[in-house]
């Protein structure tokens, strides 16, 4: 009988000693699992990495068959433009040359540069070739016109691809575009493509298309 006592208090004392220990134990793997999405997030803060909302169908990349003509390094690439304000990184890209020769002509350069977080649709030299030579002439040489045309490019936001899907935004012009897509491939107000989408630049997101937009 005693011998059965001294067992049965043996067991309770090391179930209680045994106790503490399991609690830890649970307690350590609790603290762990909690512990991890913050050092994830931490990791990711230090980084940089995220996608920002709106860019995860291109994984925030420029993307369109004419981004292949964008140069590889310097100021007119990627990486360029993305350190510049929206004029300045365009002056930079050879197939906007005229656009930056209308935008000089109109005065707008420091209204583009000081703007923030603005969306230019950006036409290509060969979208400004389409008009007649004649009918470019006499917009480029009517300020009031070409500074109507070209403020009807740029919106007060920057635009996702994801918001592009089938948009209607305001311009600066004060009059309105549509967007309409998906994927990699857009167009704006129906007619002009998205031939070089999402280019950032450090005041705008940037959308080159081969043709010239007109405000209604």
């Amino acid at each position: 009988m005693n011998s059965l006592k001294i067992r049965r208090t043996a067991i309770a004392v090391a179930a209680a000693a045994l106790l503490p220990f399991s609690l830890a134990a649970c307690s350590d793997s609790g603290s762990d699992t909690k512990a991890a999405p913050t050092a994830a997030a931490d990791d990711q803060a230090k980084t940089g990495e995220s996608t920002p909302a709106g860019d995860s169908m291109t994984g925030g990349r420029p993307f369109g068959p004419a981004c292949a003509g964008v140069p590889k390094d310097g100021a007119g690439s990627f990486d360029g433009m993305a350190k510049d304000p929206v004029a300045t990184a365009a002056s930079n890209n050879p197939a906007l040359s005229t656009l930056v020769a209308a935008v000089k002509k109109a005065g707008l350069v420091d209204t583009l540069n000081n703007a923030k977080d603005i969306t230019v649709f950006a036409p290509t030299n060969d979208a400004f070739a389409k008009i007649p030579k004649a009918d470019l002439d006499k917009v480029l040489a009517d300020k009031a016109t070409l500074t109507k045309i070209l403020t009807y490019h740029v919106v007060g936001q920057k635009l996702t691809p994801e918001q592009m899907e089938n948009g209607s935004f305001e311009t600066l012009q004060k009059g309105a575009v549509t967007t309409a897509g998906s994927g990699e491939s857009y167009k704006v107000n129906a007619t002009s493509n998205v031939v070089c989408g999402n280019v950032k630049t450090a005041n705008a997101n940037v959308y080159i298309v081969d043709t010239v937009l007109m405000p209604k």
